[in-house]
């Protein structure tokens, strides 16, 4: 989540529900992707300072593709564009095992202007260990660290299991997020409803939070997720929280549907 402190946009990643059906959004695409697409708009006290450097405005993507006959890992997309004539994008990937639970793999990366960045993270759950591979313009840094006894689950991962198991967390859950290189204790808990427009008609989405948990290091992050209220489970907002500034997505199309079909 570093790349989007620096942007003032947010730490990441990763995406869940409300009364009555949701909207009949579109349903087409390859029989093994869901995509969801999004607007964005930074928002919060120093967004306008980001916009004298970084795009506060756009589209954003995001894509989830289950395994086929023979494969075992489920891999999730979120990629972020402007739409003011800007070029430049953040994306953030995670690979993780057939169920959602952990993570196998993360990365992040943003390219705005002369800036740019990457970071790779693959976890070695047999060996404990993650390998990680840090790249700018100006230099590469690769690094092996411990694991600890936990399995990790970064910001698409832990979306994704909000996703799946909405309709049993009732309480809090103390888990675990990896972010930027770091672990972080953090809570999971559903918060009030909201109701949306999609596609004119009024629908309620469940909402839930990850937030810092106490006793721990700090997560320096927040997410909010709602979902539609009912077996898709679509992200109808997704709203990425930081101190300077807050990243919210806002649904406008389903473009694949995978995941509505698997239901």
């Amino acid at each position: 989540m570093k790349p989007l402190r620096q942007l003032f946009v947010a730490a990441l990643l990763v995406v869940v529900c409300g009364a009555g059906s949701a909207a009949d959004l579109n349903c087409h695409g390859p029989a093994n992707v869901e995509e969801f697409r999004y607007s964005w708009r930074l928002r919060g006290g120093l967004s306008w300072v980001a916009g004298f450097v970084f795009p506060t405005s756009g589209v954003g993507n995001l894509k989830t593709t289950y395994p086929n006959a023979g494969e075992h890992a489920i891999d999730s997309e979120l990629l972020i564009t402007p739409t003011d004539g800007r070029s430049g994008f953040y994306v953030y990937e995670s690979r993780m095992d057939e169920v959602g639970d952990k993570t196998l793999m993360t990365y992040h990366g943003y390219a705005w202007g002369k800036k740019a960045r990457k970071e790779r993270t693959i976890f070695d759950y047999v060996k404990r260990l993650a390998h990680v591979r840090k790249e700018t313009p100006e230099k590469i840094e690769t690094k092996t660290n411990p694991l600890p006894p936990q399995e990790m689950r970064d910001i698409l991962t832990a979306i994704f299991f909000l996703r799946h198991n909405a309709a049993a967390i009732r309480t809090p859950i103390t888990t675990n997020i990896y972010s930027d290189g770091k672990q972080y204790p953090v809570i999971f808990q559903p918060i009030p409803a909201k109701v949306f427009t999609i596609e004119n008609q009024r629908v309620n989405a469940l909402g839930f939070e990850i937030v810092d948990a106490p006793g721990g290091r700090k997560w320096p992050g927040g997410v909010k997720v709602y979902l539609s209220d009912d077996v898709r489970r679509i992200p109808f907002r997704i709203e990425i929280v930081q101190s300077m500034a807050s990243l919210q997505l806002d649904l406008q199309s389903v473009e694949a549907c995978a995941f509505m079909s698997r239901k």
